[in-house]
């Protein structure tokens, strides 16, 4: 049973991307312009990284977004760092890969 589940999931690269809010468009836009088929945004987060606390409330610096998507292979995970990181430079927020596996519908 544990073989017949095992092939029905496929390999991928599992993205979280954290930024502000200010630059959610621009970072989106990356992901549409590499062909990441969809991905989720949870908006408004709040967290302390090492820019200080990160939340809606007048008191923070900026509001942040977690995005979560996933790249299909190697080559399209490559075409994203190299497209957010000089976003990642100017704006903050951090990008984190970890290996998964998902069952598409």
């Amino acid at each position: 049973m544990l073989e017949t589940r095992n092939s029905l999931l496929k390999t991928v690269k599992k993205v979280d991307i954290i930024v502000s809010h200010s630059f959610l468009p621009e970072t989106l836009q990356i992901l549409d312009t590499i062909g990441v088929s969809g991905y989720t945004v949870l908006e408004n987060t709040r967290g302390k990284g090492d820019r200080g606390l990160s939340c809606d409330d007048l008191d923070c610096d900026y509001s942040g977004n977690y995005i979560m998507t996933v790249c299909s292979d190697e080559e399209q995970l490559d075409r994203l760092v190299d497209k957010i990181q000089p976003l990642l430079k100017k704006a903050g927020g951090i990008l984190v890969v970890t290996d998964a596996r998902w069952l598409n519908h």
